[in-house]
């Protein structure tokens, strides 16, 4: 996936990378490009602010989609897409953003715009996501997201 790729360059790890990998690269980095040592000029404080501003935003998206995160909270998450109804979702660029009954946030990645239209006209949708979105596609919890961290 694009996203992923991207994110993934930005702290330059690839797929085989675990969670103590990433948070190894992730603090390697912040110590090199953290504001604070680019004191010099405005300029290069700014620089430095936007690529910690990058850094800090891919560290938290490739923790957030890792199979380790997933495996960790499996059972807080098969609890919401199991008993929690869909309250709201929205779907844009292959991204679709499901808001459940228990206050739970998720977004699935790759959705395919006919998979979203038979979400739509489905007689029941929680039972459509749950045979053909949950388990099907890469997927994050935006609780924190969207909460202001």
């Amino acid at each position: 996936m694009k996203r992923i790729d991207r994110h993934r360059a930005i702290l330059g790890v690839d797929n085989k990378a675990t969670l103590s990998d990433l948070k190894k690269v992730y603090r390697k980095i912040m110590m090199e490009w953290h504001p604070d040592k680019f004191q010099e000029s405005e300029e290069a404080k700014k620089g430095a602010e936007e690529k910690s501003t990058k850094l800090i935003a891919s560290y938290h998206f490739l923790v957030s989609v890792h199979p380790e995160t997933h495996e960790a909270t499996l059972t807080e998450y098969t609890a919401t897409t199991t008993d929690a109804s869909i309250t709201d979702f929205e779907f844009k660029s292959e991204i679709l953003r499901v808001v459940f009954s228990d206050g739970s946030e998720y977004e699935y990645y790759g959705v395919p715009k006919a998979i979203y239209v038979k979400l739509v006209n489905a007689d029941t949708p929680d039972r459509f996501a749950r045979r053909h979105i949950y388990m099907n596609y890469l997927y994050r919890s935006t609780n924190k997201i969207v909460s202001g961290q």
